[in-house]
């Protein structure tokens, strides 16, 4: 130090005991530091001579000095808090700035009172560049100012490599089997409550009773992206990215001055009924691929209506020609029948069977409101490319009921164009003309076979139980459960077997030879392919298959495993579950990688539901959503008919208000 700053420092260490009420004798930080390194002190003592109470100030921190980001993911939160100093009661006033292009914050003003932290998210868009910045939170009350600072990183969008995996109909395929053979990264070995769990719940608008559907690598906004799409009972139908949760579109199919139906007073579809069944994409279809749905609404006169609804998979628009309004009539002389037609009454039904998607055409099948009369049995068919009728059947023109419920199970189908159902209670005539069908063309409780030949609907074959008519007066029919087609089995001889199984509320499985099904014999059910009697107890629901064996899941006892030997279901299962399912039991599905690493996963209705998986050869639970601490698996309450979907990693569950999303954790 140099002679003239020591000197300097003895001038201003005296100066600075001096007692003076005077503002102008304050030294100033920049010559306090002059004196930096003599020894010296500086003290001030404040005006007339008195004590140096401190000033009323504040502080300001945050819970975190960093906090990362990801373009088009989910938001972040940090929490801001100011801490009064020496008797402060202002209210703080905050700026934030160095906010890159593309992030937000939430909320955009902020105002702090002192002791009470302030939770504030950050979002990065699809469009922010990746890197990094420094955000200044600056607290100003008067005259004192705060700054405290957060790092950010943003990291660029992960984009899911290219998948072909497409879930674009109930359970899988027009076969209905519930099998997924395609799934590379779920495994039982990592389906464990350590690695797997629930990632979030995607909200939309009302119930998900239909089941949802996937895009694999569909272009949306100009990126490539995995969607999966939910419909709602609101008359909604939602896009989602299915790897980040961020909505894409939504698209209301109400018309104008409609709202939802109301639920006819009948629980199964309540509180109101829009969209029920699930619908079908046709990834070829229109300009980017089409959605087809089917909505219900009532207009401002107290009119209902059905619609079949086209809708674009990338924007959600209505395509041309949509919607088409369902109206129909048939000749018969049946239920609500004029002048030797029976009409169709839209606020008469509800569309509950999964939309079928076969050789161009949508089929629709239609359900009563709680067997609410009059109501006959009805099978549609529409032209895909324009939405125009192009074929009606009607199974009980000549009598009642008849519906095609099914638990919300799709209409099947195989190779050859035949499409298979279980039909509800209902008429069945039981005297038979001289090709074995019933004389006045009414097929209530029988599983069934339907023609597509000529793009005309008819029934081809079909196998009614001997007591047929005693089932369906005592509301015991097939109707409540799902029809599967089976892949080709070969026996023991060589012979090849083209079969279909399905099971309702007698609790029988049925095994119909799809080639001659059985029809119908009034002593005896000797003409049928198999029959396993009381094998169930009661199915509102379908089976999947995986690996030569057929999975139930009946209602108030366990998921069932029927392993297949010589083209025939065993009579007994070979594995059951240890947990039992309420009413209306489940509906399974299969994941695997061929036949390898197969899971079977199944959804439980309680509350909380619960979501299961299974060892497919045993049947030993591998996992489900109660087994980790403090609920962090819970989804909500149960919703009846719902199937998971599994696909590209990730379990979707459809709730009473949104999809729950499974997969691993990271």
């Amino acid at each position: 130090m140099t002679r003239l700053h020591q000197a300097a420092c003895r001038w201003i260490q005296g100066f600075g005991r001096l007692r003076t009420a005077a503002p102008a004798c304050l030294i100033t930080l920049a010559l306090a530091e002059l004196c930096c390194g003599c020894g010296g002190t500086i003290a001030y003592n404040g005006g007339g001579g008195g004590g140096g109470g401190a000033a009323p100030d504040f502080s300001l921190s945050l819970s975190a000095t960093s906090l990362s980001l990801t373009a088009g993911g989910a938001a972040q939160s940090v929490t801001l808090t100011a801490t009064a100093m020496n008797g402060f009661t202002g209210t703080v006033q905050v700026a934030l700035s160095g906010l890159p292009a593309g992030v937000t914050a939430s909320p955009s003003t902020l105002s702090l009172t002192p002791g009470t932290p302030l939770s504030i998210s950050l979002t990065a868009a699809s469009s922010a560049a990746a890197g990094s910045a420094t955000l200044q939170f600056t607290g100003t009350s008067g005259a004192l100012s705060h700054t405290v600072t957060l790092k950010l990183t943003i990291e660029a969008q992960v984009i899911p490599p290219a998948s072909s995996v497409d879930v674009t109909t109930y359970h899988y395929d027009v076969g209905r089997t519930g099998l997924n053979p395609n799934e590379t990264t779920l495994t039982p070995a990592n389906v464990t409550s350590s690695q797997f769990g629930l990632l979030e719940v995607l909200s939309v608008d009302g119930n998900v009773d239909a089941q949802p559907l996937y895009l694999s690598n569909l272009t949306v906004n100009g990126q490539q992206q995995n969607v999966v799409f939910a419909a709602t009972e609101h008359d909604s139908v939602y896009a989602f990215n299915a790897d980040t949760g961020t909505q894409l579109w939504k698209t209301s199919i109400l018309g104008t001055n409609e709202t939802t139906s109301d639920d006819h007073g009948c629980g199964q579809i309540s509180p109101e009924i829009g969209i029920t069944s699930t619908p079908v994409i046709d990834r070829n279809a229109g300009p980017d691929g089409t959605i087809f749905v089917v909505g219900m609404t009532l207009d401002s006169s107290e009119n209902y209506h059905q619609r079949l609804h086209a809708l674009d998979v990338t924007t959600g628009a209505e395509l041309s020609g949509s919607p088409m309004e369902i109206v129909a009539t048939y000749p018969g002389t049946g239920a609500a029948s004029s002048g030797g037609k029976v009409p169709f009454q839209p606020g008469q039904y509800a569309e509950r069977a999964g939309l079928l998607l076969l050789n161009g055409m949508i089929y629709l099948g239609w359900t009563s409101h709680c067997d609410q009369t009059p109501y006959t049995g009805w099978l549609m068919a529409y032209s895909e490319s324009t939405l125009a009728q192009i074929s009606v059947l009607n199974l009980t023109p000549n009598g009642s009921e008849g519906s095609i419920w099914m638990a919300g199970a799709g209409l099947a189908a195989d190779a050859n164009g035949f499409i298979y159902f279980l039909d509800a209670n209902g008429t069945f005539d039981t005297t038979l003309n001289s090709n074995g069908l019933p004389v006045n063309s009414d097929y209530g409780n029988g599983f069934l076979k339907v023609s597509t030949a000529g793009n005309a609907l008819s029934v081809a074959d079909y196998f009614e139980p001997f007591n047929t008519v005693d089932e369906s007066d005592n509301d015991e029919d097939l109707g409540s459960g799902g029809a599967l087609v089976l892949p080709d089995l070969t026996d023991n001889s060589g012979a090849v077997h083209h079969l279909a199984v399905g099971a309702g509320k007698d609790g029988n499985i049925y095994v119909v030879n799809r080639d001659s099904m059985g029809k119908f014999n009034a002593q005896n059910d000797s003409a049928i392919y198999q029959e396993i009697d009381n094998a169930l107890n009661g199915v509102w629901s379908m089976p999947a298959y995986f690996n030569n064996t057929v999975y139930y899941g009946d209602q108030n006892s366990t998921l069932k495993a029927f392993p297949i030997s010589n083209a025939m279901l065993a009579t007994a299962p070979s594995a059951h579950s240890s947990n039992t399912f309420t009413y209306p039991g489940t509906t399974p599905a299969v994941s695997a990688n061929g036949t390898s690493n197969g899971i079977v996963w199944a959804v439980e209705n309680s509350s909380p539901a619960v979501l299961h998986a299974f060892d497919p050869a045993t049947l030993t639970e591998l996992y489900n959503s109660n087994q980790a601490a403090n609920g962090r698996d819970h989804f909500g309450n149960g919703n009846k008919f719902i199937t998971p979907v599994i696909v590209n990693g990730k379990v979707f569950v459809g709730t009473p208000s949104g999809v729950a999303v499974f997969g691993l954790l990271q």
